[in-house]
């Protein structure tokens, strides 16, 4: 098990469950060291106060309030620790909720609660199985890194996990961003619709890091002495570049289905022609023309046949 992160309580009514918090993701970034590109020396941060230029250790670095510009007031991890908060090493639970009813822009990290000895085994599977038979999330309170949270808990595969939240008044709002509204055919609407259809899929575990595969790619080349293989050539889009709407859909409809290889004719890829009632008044007339000769045909038949009986 990773290293716990933090270790507490949750607290469901009057029922403690001993708890350690453990990183539900790992970074798989590959890093790079910031090098001096003439000798490849390490190039390093230092820390230096801006008053005497001098570089100042770690054990002298503290925190700092600035009231007004030029006066700062010093506040001490001792001080932040003895806060009057319930939630310093409980995560209250202080509702339950529908899961659709969380906006999914408020949930950040994701971390495993694990039980902190055997005592919690049990209350922590009754919040399992209350979680799970409700169908429902939980809403909770905790303290970390010198603040208060909000968090969410549900249940994946028999853990429970802790999603962080944001307050509601640290989500920007969208009105400014969304363009003017303007004229949409119908028909690139359902090809649109179409589009996303054809690209539905029930599960994405199969998605990879091809930026990360390419990276380590490189620097394997690198080590080995090696030229590292070129891209393929293609055709980068440009920005503002005016497209024909309907047909980078039909392409893009295409495109999905012969990577699943789906045959897509010509006929489905065509837009739909919008019939006026005036053109369809003459085939009315023509297939009633057709069913009175049909009917003409069929009384001679019967009239031919009673006479060659009698």
């Amino acid at each position: 098990m990773p290293r716990p992160l933090w270790t507490g309580a949750i607290s469901f009514g009057l029922v403690t469950i001993p708890i350690k918090v453990v990183s539900a993701t790992e970074d798989r970034s590959v890093r790079f060291h910031q090098v001096h590109l003439k000798d490849m020396g390490r190039v390093r941060t230092r820390k230096v106060c801006e008053l005497d230029g001098e570089v100042v250790p770690q054990e002298e670095i503290g925190r700092g309030y600035e009231l007004t510009r030029g006066e700062t007031v010093p506040v001490t991890d001792e001080e932040l620790d003895e806060m009057p908060l319930p939630t310093a090493k409980a995560i209250e639970i202080v509702a339950f909720v529908d899961a659709d009813s969380i906006d999914p822009i408020r949930i950040g990290d994701s971390y495993y609660l694990a039980i902190d000895g055997q005592v919690a085994a049990k209350p922590y599977t009754l919040l399992r199985k209350a979680l799970e038979r409700s169908d429902k999330v939980a809403v909770a309170k905790f303290a970390w890194h010198n603040r208060e949270r909000l968090g969410l808990l549900r249940v994946r595969e028999g853990a429970i996990v802790l999603h962080s939240m944001r307050w509601p008044d640290e989500i920007r709002s969208p009105e400014s961003l969304a363009p003017e509204v303007t004229g949409l055919d119908e028909d690139e609407i359902e090809r649109a619709v179409q589009l996303t259809d054809t690209m539905a899929l029930d599960d994405i575990s199969g998605f990879r890091d091809q930026y990360r595969d390419a990276l380590e790619e490189l620097l394997e080349a690198r080590v080995e002495g090696k030229e590292p293989r070129q891209p393929a050539e293609g055709e980068e889009p440009k920005p503002g570049k005016v497209v024909d709407l309907m047909a980078a859909l039909n392409a893009s409809v295409e495109a999905a289905r012969e990577s699943r290889g789906e045959a897509a004719t010509v006929h489905e890829m065509r837009p739909r022609k919008k019939t006026s009632a005036r053109k369809t008044a003459p085939a009315t007339k023509t297939s009633a023309k057709k069913t009175a000769t049909t009917r003409k045909t069929a009384a001679r038949k019967a009239a031919a046949k009673k006479r060659s009986a009698s």
